[in-house]
Parts: C-alpha cells; structure tokens; sequence
C-alpha cells in the first residue's frame, strides 16, 4: 500500500492541492486520513490536516455549540449557518494560505457535508444551501472527494462510547437521508470527476490502497 517512489518529498513550485474525506458519521474517515498521514510523513511530503467544523479558534468555538447536546432547542436555519460561519472562518484562515504556498491540505469533512446533513438530512432546500455553500467557501472546491459510503445502520454501530452528540443522536432515516445525498452529489454531473466512492464495507487496507491510487494520480499533476 506504499505510495509510488517517483513522489518526492520536494513540491515547490507545485500548486497547492485541497483533498476532502466524506461519509456518514463512523464511516472510517478518520482512520484513512490518518494512513495517508503517515505515508506522507514516511515519504516527506509536508501535509496540513483539518476538521470541520474547526480547526481555528472560532470555528472550534462554532463546533463546540453545534455538538453540545444542551443546544437540543437548535433550528436547522441556525445549524446551517452556523457550520457556514465556521467554514468561512477556516477557509479565509487556513485553507487559502496553504493553498497559496503550494500545501498539501486534507479535511475531514467540506461543504458537502453541509449539502448532505442540512441539504438532505434536515431537507433545507438545495438551491440555498448551494449558494450558501459558494458564498462561504468563497468558491473554493476540493480538488478530489473520497466518500467512504456505509450504511448508516452499519456506521452507527460503531460507535464504541454511549454517549452521541447533537447530530450524531438524530434517528436513522436522518442519517439515511444523510447518506442518500451523499450518493446524490458524488453522481451528480457537476461532481463525478472530483468525487472518488469508495465502499466503506471494505477492509481498511482495500479502502486505503484504493485512497492512495487516486491519491497518486492527484499529485502528479
């Protein structure tokens, strides 16, 4: 599962890349990030990793509202912007400037998590949240999306605590909406050559090696 040996350490010069990892909640992203992580750091290539929402001081702040499970009185109008807001904060802060010296930038979820779980899950209607989406990532798009499809059902079990946050907690025809948007982006026209799927009932090695040959394929460019 090695990455290929022409992928040197040294990229200057070379355009900054954005990947994305998507799926339901438990679907196995964290662990594949975490892998390419480490083959990167074997390999020397220098890569930024960051969580949506997150990842800067008021996104966090911005996170921990949107998970606490005492917010239960939440609108799905407040969600939504609220995970905006703290993308917009990301993006402005974090993203664009790695991206502009030429850094490798991975996250752990994007605004299609948003289209997904406020678009599809909570049935906001799309056209917003796609604009919504353009205005707060100020047009910036992944560069490559691996979705990890599971079904929710599988995914939730996971789960090895007792305890789920706010969004984590909604019941399974939530997260089945969720993960039907999920499908529907990733085989929209717009998204078919950004999006790779990936069958997360796979072991996580097939998982990976399928992440690093599509990873591969990104950074020779």
């Amino acid at each position: 599962m090695e990455l290929i040996a022409n992928i040197k350490a040294e990229r200057k010069g070379k355009k900054g890349i954005l990947i994305s990892f998507e799926g339901v909640d438990f679907c196995g992203k964290s662990t594949q990030i975490d892998r390419l992580v480490e083959e990167l750091d074997r390999v020397q290539i220098p890569v930024i990793v960051l969580r949506e929402p997150g990842a800067t001081e008021i996104s966090e702040k911005v996170r921990d509202i949107l998970l606490d499970n005492k917010n239960h009185r939440m609108t799905s109008r407040t969600e939504v912007l609220l995970y905006s807001a703290a993308r917009t904060q990301l993006v402005v802060e974090k993203i664009i400037p790695a991206i502009e010296k030429g850094e490798i930038v991975i996250l752990d979820r994007f605004f299609d998590s948003t289209t997904a779980y406020q678009g599809y899950g909570r049935e906001i209607d799309l056209d917003f949240i796609n604009k919504l989406n353009t205005f707060a990532t100020c047009g910036v798009k992944p560069d490559i999306t691996f979705l990890i499809d599971l079904d929710p059902e599988i995914a939730l079990k996971r789960k090895d605590i007792i305890e789920y946050d706010r969004l984590e907690q909604e019941d399974i025809f939530f997260h089945k909406r969720v993960r039907e948007g999920f499908l529907a982006i990733a085989n929209s026209e717009a998204n078919r050559a950004r999006f790779v799927v990936i069958d997360g009932e796979m072991s996580i090695n097939a998982i990976t090696e399928v992440v690093f040959k599509h990873f591969e394929k990104i950074i020779s460019l």
